[in-house]
């Protein structure tokens, strides 16, 4: 087995060290493990499991495929995904109005995606004159 060393902010170490304190994990390692593992499954779906334990562990975690797709938002997508449903739903009902509230109340004028939003709003103002 090969060993990596991995930073993480204090923060994020004191909540794996309360989930390991209080007896959802044995350790950090299997923490660290299952967590690496259960991304590669999400991402790829030919992930082949090499973690011992890891559907009794997902198991006890009782995460499912719907509760993933919920916490991520729409259709399993992003904050971002969600996002551009919202733009565009506003945009092809002409509420650029809307639009740009939604664009300026979630995001940095500076993000990418604020100026993706911003231009795929544009579209639809384009489409329409």
């Amino acid at each position: 087995m090969a060993k990596d060393t991995v930073r993480y902010p204090d923060a994020v170490v004191d909540e794996i060290d309360a989930l390991v304190d209080d007896g959802m994990f044995e350790s950090k390692s299997e923490f660290y493990r299952f967590s690496a593992e259960y991304v590669l499954t999400l991402v790829n779906a030919e992930h082949e499991v090499e973690t011992f334990n890891f559907d009794e562990i997902k198991s006890e975690l009782d995460i499912s495929r719907a509760d993933h797709a919920k916490a991520l938002g729409t259709d399993g997508g992003t904050f971002f995904l969600d996002a551009v449903i919202t733009v565009r739903k506003h945009g092809l009902r002409g509420d650029y109005e809307a639009a740009e509230r939604y664009i300026d109340t979630h995001y940095d004028s500076t993000d990418q995606e604020c100026i993706i939003l911003e231009e795929l709003l544009g579209t639809y103002r384009g489409a329409s004159t």
